[in-house]
């Protein structure tokens, strides 16, 4: 198959269906054991709390660092063997690494798995490659919208169904997400064909592509890559304002409890869904690519602002839509992006991307964290609660002048503004399961 087949092939319109069932049930997989995996952990600590509080956060920080480190690999593997058998090992490596942690009696053996589960969670850059591989450059922007919709469906669903199941049993959930991957494995081992055909393969395994730091060196051969790289970074960096504090600064502020905050998060993924699903998809033939980035981030600016200094929480909800417009931003960044690099270094693309986001993952809640700990304390300079946010709003900023240099120095032919807007039926796989209502009114924490 070519990037220039319609979309319409039974085949290449069952490979788009796939990676889109594919990132949406390993979000729900990851999604489970939130409610839960603090639970366990004080479990088998024996009920400490504080313990149990740094327990999980070496845990998340570990999960992050297997990110970055094995993205690039996993990228660099996918260029190499193709991306097909990549996506396979992964998932079925998901799915053993869960039945490890249901059956857990220690919490070192726990952290292990979660060691592991980092590792084969690193597929998602081989997922984003699979769309540059099969899905022609003027959609590209669209695919990875419903990508995103995937990702906001399965962290959406997850937690309010692990949280029940957690209820019934606490290692339940576990038993169910690697339920899930390895039903995820089989589907993908009989529907699943390869999107990159042996001669557009890389010749040979180089490890200078594949060790985090060296697949950025790809980066700096795109002048223009990297520098949408930049944005990208500083927008997962700026998430983390709302990851590690959101809970904290919700009941510090407005006195929130938790029913309320799983209100706000639930409108918070469904506006995300609508922006990830829809408008990306139905804006970017009028707009462009250009136009939906210098939108979008001023749009998450403003989001960041009102979390930031708003003094009543009806205020702070007003935010709330901005920041998810925000999101129409990211899409068309990482569609300009693929647009930049030769087809046999789509997969290195993808890992050096995802090894930033892992590396934002590692620095970002212990920065926003101890930010929002310090500005609430006696010894503040100031009291702000919302320090986090503000800066996030100011880190966005910076991605705000870097994206306005950047996109004027793309190749010409990455505009979407000469080519025609992709049709229902062209991305109609995708776009269907979109658009059910599979929201329900829970949203997780965002951490892995």
């Amino acid at each position: 198959m070519t990037a220039h087949e319609p979309l319409a092939h039974p085949h290449r319109r069952a490979a788009v269906l796939f990676i889109f069932v594919t990132v949406a049930i390993d979000m729900l997989a990851f999604g489970i054991i939130i409610p839960v995996l603090p639970h366990l952990i004080v479990e088998l600590i024996g009920g400490s709390m504080a313990q149990a509080a740094v327990w999980v956060g070496a845990i998340s920080t570990t999960f992050m660092l297997m990110q970055f480190i094995f993205s690039p690999v996993q990228g660099t593997l996918s260029d190499r063997f193709g991306r097909r058998t990549v996506i396979l090992i992964s998932s079925f490596g998901l799915g053993v690494d869960f039945i490890v942690i249901a059956l857990a009696p220690t919490v070192w053996l726990l952290f292990v798995g979660r060691l592991v589960s980092g590792i084969c969670a690193a597929s998602f850059s081989t997922a984003n490659a699979y769309i540059a591989d099969i899905v022609p450059r003027e959609k590209r922007a669209a695919a990875y919208g419903a990508l995103g919709a995937a990702f906001a469906i399965g962290f959406i669903t997850g937690p309010a169904l692990g949280g029940l199941l957690g209820h019934l049993s606490i290692r339940l959930p576990f038993w169910v997400a690697a339920g899930l991957s390895l039903i995820n494995f089989c589907y993908g081992f009989f529907v699943l064909p390869e999107s990159l055909p042996p001669e557009r393969r890389s010749k040979r395994f180089d490890w200078s592509h594949a060790n985090p730091f060296g697949a950025l060196v790809l980066l700096r051969r795109y002048p223009q890559v990297f520098a949408l790289a930049s944005v990208y970074f500083l927008i997962n960096l700026a998430q983390f304002s709302l990851n590690s504090t959101y809970v904290l600064y919700a009941d510090y502020r407005y006195g929130w409890g938790t029913q309320a905050v799983g209100y706000t998060l639930a409108f918070v993924g469904l506006c995300s869904g609508i922006v990830q699903a829809v408008l990306v998809r139905r804006l970017m033939p009028k707009l462009g690519e250009r136009r939906m980035i210098m939108i979008g981030l001023p749009l998450c600016v403003v989001g960041y602002l009102f979390f930031g200094f708003s003094p009543v929480g009806w205020m702070f909800l007003v935010g709330i839509p901005f920041l998810c417009l925000g999101g129409l931003s990211g899409p068309p960044a990482q569609a300009l992006m693929t647009q930049q690099v030769d087809p046999h270094e789509q997969g290195r693309l993808q890992g050096a991307l995802s090894s930033l986001a892992s590396l934002a993952g590692i620095f970002g809640p212990a920065l926003f964290a101890n930010l929002f700990g310090l500005f609430i304390s006696n010894h503040a300079p100031m009291h702000l609660p919302g320090i986090a946010f503000v800066l996030a709003a100011v880190l966005l900023t910076a991605a705000t002048v870097i994206a306005g240099y950047a996109i004027r120095h793309v190749h010409p032919t990455s505009s979407l503004d000469a080519h025609p807007a992709p049709s229902p039926s062209e991305l109609s796989p995708v776009a269907d399961v979109c658009t059910h209502d599979h929201l329900p009114h829970h949203q997780p924490e965002s951490s892995p």
